[in-house]
C-alpha cells in the first residue's frame, strides 16, 4: 500500500462525515424532487413531511456545513418552498373537496413550509448570497412565530445601526434610511409579541422593542425632532408592563427638553440621573456637558450641583471633574465670572480634592491645575483681579508638596501677590511674595516687595530689603546708597524694624568688602560714635551681652582699619580710626584691663601717627593737633600707671606688648613735650620708663639717640637715656658690643659738644672707660671701626693742647690714643707712629 493511500483516523472521520452529508442531502434532494414532479390531481404524500424532518434531524447533526453544502440546501430549500407554493395553489383548485381532507392538506402544506424556513436557519450565513439573515427570517416570519418575529427585528436593528454609522455627505438621508429599519424593526416586535405564548417570549421580544424604540428616539434627536423624542420617551416609561429603567431614557429626553428650549424640564431630568446608579460615568458626563452647553452660564450652579451629588452616590473619577471643571469654566466674557465662581467652588470641594490624591491621579491633576491657572490667567488680564485670585488660589489645591514642585508653588505665590496688588490688599500680597520668597528666593520676589512698599509708602522697608538684595546680588553701591538712606530715618527720630546699631554695622561690613572706602567707613564710625553719644551707649549699642559685642565690634573694626592705614602708610586715617578705637574700646564694659590696654594702645599709636604724618608731609604739627595729641598722651599715660600698679599688685609678669606700648608712649611723650620746651617733663618720663621693668636696653637707645638729634635737642635727656643703656648692655651676661661701642661715640660726642673743654677731664673718663672696656677682650669682639674712630679721636685731641704749650695735657690725650691703638687690630702703623711721637715728647725737658 502506497503512503499516500494511508489515511489517518481524523481524515476517515471527514470522509465518513462528508458521506453521510452527502446521503442526507441526497435523500433531501429526492424528496424535493418528488413534490416537484406531483400532478394537479395527486397530492403531496403525508410522508413526505416526516421524512424531509428526518432529513432536516441528520443535518443538524453535522453542522457546521462547507460553504458548498450551504449553498445546496439554500437551494433546496427554495425549491422546497416552490414546489409549496404549487401545492398551495392546487388546494385552492381542491376547495370544493371534504373539510377533513383540506385540513389534513393545509397542516400538511405548512409542515413543509416550515421545513423549507428551517432548512434556510440549518444553513446560516452564505458566502454569495445577501443578507441571508434577514431572508432566513423573512421567510420565517411568513408563519407568526415569535422567535422568528424577534431575529427579525434584530436583523433590521441591525441595518439600522448600520446606517446610522455611515460617514457620507447626504446624513440625513442616511438618518431615514435608518428610522425606518427601526420602525420595521419595531413593528416585527409588536408582531411578535403578539404571537408570543410564554412568559420568556414576552420578556424578549419586550426588551427588543424597548431596543427598538431607545433607537428610534435617538434617531429623531439626531434629526432634531425633539417632540419625537419625547413621545418615545413617553411611551417607554408609560408601559404597561413596568416601563422602560434604561439610563439613556434620561439623557434622551434631557436633549429633547434643551431643543424644545424648555430647560426647567431638562434640569429635572438632568438630577434625576444623580438618583440612578446604573448610569456610567461617561454618559453623565456627557449629559452634564450637553446641559450646561444649552443652559449656558445659567446652568452653571446646576452642573456644580449635580456633579456634587453624584459624588455621593457612585464612583466618579478625577478624569470626570476635570472635564466638568473645564466645560464649566468656559471663558472669560459674559457670564465668565459666574462661571469661575462657580467652578472655584466645585474644585475647592474636599470630596473633589479627594479625588486627585495619590499618583495614578497625577496626570489629572496637571491637567486641572492648568484649567484653573488659564482661567486665572485670563481674568488678570481683564483686570478681573478678584476672579483671578481665587482661581489661582484654588489651582494650589491641585499642587503637590514636594520638592519638585517647590518652583510651581513659588510661582503660584507670585501671582497671587500681583492679584492682591491689582486690589490694593498690600498686607495679602505682602504675605503671598513671603511664602514665594521662602520657596524660591529671586529678583521677581524682591521687585514684587519693591513695589508692595512703595504703594505702603512703606520707605524703611524698601530701602531695607533694596539694601537686602544689593547686598545678596553684590551691588555693593546700591546697598551703600540703600543703608545710608535708612540711617536719616533715625536721625529724625522715626521708629525703625531694624535697630539703628544693626544698620550701622551692616553699612560698614558692606564698605569693608571692597578697597579704598576708608574715608566713608571712617565717616559712619564717626557718626556711630556720635549716635552713641546722643543716645546713651546702652540704646544705641543694646544692653548685656548684646551691648558689648556690639561695641567690641565697632572698637575692633576702627583698630583693624587703623591698622591697615598705618601699615599703608596713611597716617592721617590712622591716626583717627586709632582715635576712634579708644573712644569705643573706653565704651566695653567688663574685663577692664583688657580694654584698658586697647585703650591705652590705641591712643598711643593715634599719637605716633600724627608724628609720623608730620614727617610725611614735612610740615611741622598746628598747635591744636599738638595740644590734642598732649591729651591722648596724658590719657594714655594714667592708664599705663594704672595698668603696671595693678600687674605689680597681683605679682604678674609684663607680657610681651605693654614694654613695647610703654616705650612708645614715653618716645611719643619726649617728642610732643620737646615741641613744648617742656625739658624736664622730658626727662622726668625718661627718668619713669627707665625705673621700669618695662624699660630695656635698646628703648633706651632709641630714646638717646633721638633725643641727641634733630631740631628739638635735650642732651640731658640723651645722657642719661645713653648712659642708662651703657650700664645695662655692660651688665648683661653677654653684652652687645656693637650697641655699645654706638653709645661711647654718641656719648663722647654729646658731651663734647655741650660741655666743652671746660669739662675735659669728663670726655677724658668717656676714653678710659672705653679702654677699660676693651681690655680683655677678644680680637675683633670691639667693633674694629669704632675702636679706630676712638684711637684716632682721643690722639688728635692732644694737638690742641701741645699747640697751647700744654705739654702733660697732650702726653695724656696721646697715652690714651695710644693704648685704645694697641686694642684695635690693623692699627701696627698708627702705633709705631704714635709711640715714636710720644716718645719724643718724653725726651725732652
Amino acid at each position: 500500500m502506497r503512503i499516500a493511500e494511508i489515511s489517518s483516523p481524523e481524515l476517515r472521520q471527514l470522509h465518513r462525515d462528508t458521506e453521510t452529508n452527502n446521503h442526507s442531502l441526497s435523500q433531501l434532494e429526492a424528496i424535493v424532487k418528488q413534490l416537484e414532479t406531483r400532478t394537479a390531481n395527486i397530492p403531496p404524500p403525508e410522508s413526505a413531511a416526516s421524512d424531509l424532518r428526518q432529513c432536516l434531524t441528520q443535518l443538524s447533526q453535522l453542522a457546521p456545513f462547507p460553504n458548498s453544502s450551504k449553498l445546496h440546501i439554500w437551494k433546496l430549500s427554495y425549491r422546497l418552498w416552490n414546489a409549496c407554493v404549487d401545492i398551495s395553489n392546487t388546494t385552492a383548485i381542491r376547495s370544493s373537496s371534504s373539510s377533513a381532507a383540506v385540513t389534513a392538506a393545509d397542516r400538511n402544506h405548512a409542515e413543509l413550509r416550515h421545513i423549507a424556513a428551517d432548512l434556510l436557519s440549518i444553513a446560516g450565513d452564505v458566502a454569495g448570497v445577501p443578507s441571508p439573515a434577514i431572508k432566513s427570517a423573512s421567510k420565517s416570519f411568513l408563519f407568526g412565530s415569535c422567535e422568528h418575529h424577534a431575529e427579525l427585528a434584530k436583523q433590521f436593528m441591525a441595518f439600522g445601526k448600520r446606517a446610522l454609522s455611515k460617514i457620507s455627505e447626504d446624513a440625513h438621508r442616511d438618518s431615514n434610511e435608518a428610522l425606518k429599519l427601526m420602525n420595521e424593526a419595531l413593528e416585527s416586535c409588536e408582531k411578535g409579541f403578539g404571537v408570543a405564548r410564554t412568559r420568556e417570549e414576552k420578556v424578549e421580544i419586550r426588551a427588543l422593542r424597548w431596543k427598538s424604540l431607545r433607537f428610534i428616539a435617538a434617531i429623531h434627536l439626531q434629526k432634531e425632532e425633539f417632540e419625537s423624542v419625547i413621545k418615545c420617551v413617553k411611551v417607554l416609561r408609560d408601559c404597561a408592563e413596568g416601563g422602560d429603567e434604561h439610563p439613556s431614557l434620561s439623557v434622551l429626553a434631557m436633549k429633547a427638553w434643551l431643543g424644545l428650549g424648555r430647560h426647567g424640564e431638562a434640569e429635572r431630568e438632568l438630577r434625576g440621573m444623580v438618583i440612578d446608579r446604573g448610569i456610567p460615568e461617561g454618559v453623565w458626563v456627557s449629559a452634564v456637558e450637553a446641559y450646561f452647553a444649552a443652559a449656558g452660564t445659567a446652568g452653571a450652579e446646576t452642573a456644580k450641583g449635580v456633579f456634587l451629588g453624584l459624588l455621593g452616590r457612585c464612583h466618579v473619577s478625577a478624569g470626570a471633574a476635570v472635564r466638568v471643571a473645564h466645560r464649566v469654566v468656559g471663558g472669560v466674557g459674559e457670564g465668565g465670572r459666574v462661571r469661575a465662581k462657580v467652578v472655584a467652588e466645585l474644585v475647592s470641594d474636599e470630596r473633589v480634592v479627594a479625588l486627585f490624591a495619590g499618583q495614578e491621579a497625577a496626570k489629572d491633576r496637571v491637567a486641572m491645575h492648568a484649567i484653573l491657572w488659564n482661567c486665572g490667567a485670563d481674568n488678570f488680564q481683564s483686570k478681573d483681579y478678584e476672579t483671578s485670585a481665587e482661581l489661582f488660589e484654588k489651582s494650589m489645591l491641585y499642587i503637590s508638596y514636594d520638592a519638585e514642585n517647590r518652583i510651581l508653588r513659588a510661582k503660584g505665590y507670585r501671582v497671587l501677590c500681583l492679584c492682591h496688588l491689582g486690589l490694593l490688599q498690600l498686607d495679602r500680597a505682602q504675605e503671598y511674595i513671603n511664602e514665594a520668597e521662602k520657596l524660591e528666593p529671586n529678583i521677581v520676589c524682591a521687585f514684587l516687595k519693591f513695589k508692595i512698599y512703595l504703594q505702603k509708602n512703606d520707605h524703611q522697608d524698601f530701602l531695607s530689603l533694596s539694601a537686602h538684595e544689593a547686598v545678596a546680588c553684590h551691588a555693593l553701591p546700591v546697598a551703600v546708597a540703600s543703608l545710608s538712606s535708612m540711617l536719616n530715618f533715625y536721625t529724625s527720630g522715626k521708629s525703625m524694624p531694624t535697630a539703628e546699631v544693626t544698620v550701622m554695622r551692616t553699612l560698614l561690613t558692606v564698605l569693608s568688602q571692597e578697597p579704598g572706602n576708608e574715608k566713608p567707613v571712617l565717616k559712619f564710625l564717626i557718626h556711630a560714635h556720635t549716635r552713641a553719644s546722643e543716645m546713651g551707649p546702652d540704646c544705641f549699642f543694646g544692653k548685656e551681652e548684646v551691648g558689648r559685642r556690639e561695641r567690641n565690634w565697632f572698637a575692633v573694626t576702627s583698630w583693624n582699619f587703623g591698622t591697615k592705614t598705618g601699615q599703608d602708610k596713611n597716617y592721617e586715617l590712622s591716626a583717627e580710626f586709632l582715635r576712634l578705637a579708644s573712644d569705643f574700646y573706653a565704651l566695653v564694659e567688663g574685663s577692664d584691663n583688657e580694654n584698658n590696654v586697647m585703650v591705652c594702645k590705641s591712643l598711643v599709636l593715634s599719637v605716633s601717627s600724627m608724628i609720623a604724618l608730620e614727617f610725611q608731609r614735612k610740615t611741622s604739627m598746628s598747635e591744636a593737633e599738638v595740644k590734642q595729641a598732649l591729651h591722648l598722651l596724658d590719657r594714655a599715660g594714667q592708664m599705663l600707671k594704672s595698668i603696671l600698679a595693678r600687674k605689680s599688685a597681683n605679682g604678674d609678669q609684663i607680657n610681651t606688648i605693654e614694654p613695647e606700648l610703654f616705650f612708645i608712649h614715653t618716645f611719643c611723650a619726649c617728642d610732643i613735650q620737646g615741641r613744648l620746651n617742656d625739658m624736664g617733663s622730658q626727662l622726668l618720663h625718661v627718668r619713669n620708663f627707665a625705673s621700669s621693668k618695662a624699660c630695656k636696653p635698646h628703648h633706651l637707645l632709641q630714646i638717646g639717640l633721638s633725643a641727641s638729634q634733630g631740631p628739638r635737642l635735650n642732651h640731658e635727656v640723651a645722657s642719661f637715656a645713653l648712659n642708662e643703656c651703657l650700664s645695662s648692655f655692660l651688665s648683661s651676661p653677654v653684652p652687645d658690643y656693637q650697641n655699645v661701642a654706638i653709645v661711647m661715640r654718641k656719648l663722647i660726642s654729646i658731651t663734647s659738644v655741650y660741655k666743652g673743654d671746660a669739662d675735659d677731664d669728663l670726655v677724658y673718663s668717656m676714653y678710659k672707660q672705653a679702654y677699660r672696656i676693651m681690655v680683655g677682650l677678644k680680637e675683633e669682639e670691639y667693633p674694629i671701626e669704632e675702636g679706630k674712630w676712638l684711637a684716632m679721636t682721643a690722639w688728635n685731641r692732644a694737638a690742641v693742647p701741645v699747640r697751647l704749650g700744654q705739654i702733660e695735657a697732650g702726653k695724656k690725650w696721646m697715652t690714651v690714643g695710644l693704648d685704645i691703638a694697641k686694642h684695635v687690630p690693623g692699627m701696627e702703623a698708627y702705633k709705631a707712629c704714635m709711640e715714636e711721637v710720644l716718645g719724643n715728647f718724653k725726651k725732652e725737658p
